[in-house]
């Protein structure tokens, strides 16, 4: 069914997924979709549910479209990018996903605040505790070692060493 109205539709080529859902993020035959479009090709899809997993994904593809001179239409939902009334869709869609997003950044915000209110500790474990640091310092600093030496014997990497003595307020430079 899908085919056979890509087909009325004119497409030239088209490019399919199969068996694999609009949800997923590794889709080959939309990426090569996207990889083949050129400047003044239009995107023709069957259902926007096709397309994209969330209305934020949509308005990033078709923003990318636009970016690239190419046009977007969907056939059920009668959207197309070439006239005045699909651009209105696609803008409203836009605005939507970035509303979205200031929506995801402030629920965040508020949860990481929250969070660190009652005294959850926030970001990434650290790798050594404040007292292999202050060994870690004292092996570059008075023993000699260096700092790769060093980050070897902790199994670390040696920007973690430098930025644990930042941290700690110690001369990360010897």
């Amino acid at each position: 069914m899908q085919l056979d109205a890509l087909g009325r539709a004119g497409c030239d080529k088209v490019f399919y997924d199969h068996g694999i859902s609009g949800a997923r993020a590794e889709r080959p035959g939309l990426d090569d979709a996207l990889r083949a479009l050129v400047e003044g090709d239009t995107l023709v899809v069957y259902r926007l549910d096709r397309l994209g997993r969330s209305v934020l994904h949509l308005a990033d593809l078709i923003t990318r479209l636009d970016n690239e001179g190419v046009q977007f239409s969907s056939l059920c939902e009668g959207i197309n990018t070439a006239t005045s009334g699909g651009r209105l869709v696609f803008h409203l869609f836009a605005s939507v996903a970035e509303f979205e997003r200031e929506l995801v950044r402030e629920r965040t915000r508020n949860g990481l605040r929250a969070a660190k209110e009652r005294g959850a500790p926030i970001g990434r474990p650290r790798r050594l505790t404040d007292e292999k640091m202050i060994e870690a310092h004292r092996l570059v600093h008075q023993e000699g070692q260096t700092y790769q030496q060093t980050a070897s014997r902790f199994d670390v990497s040696e920007s973690t060493l430098q930025r644990g003595f930042r941290r700690l307020g110690m001369d990360a430079a010897a």
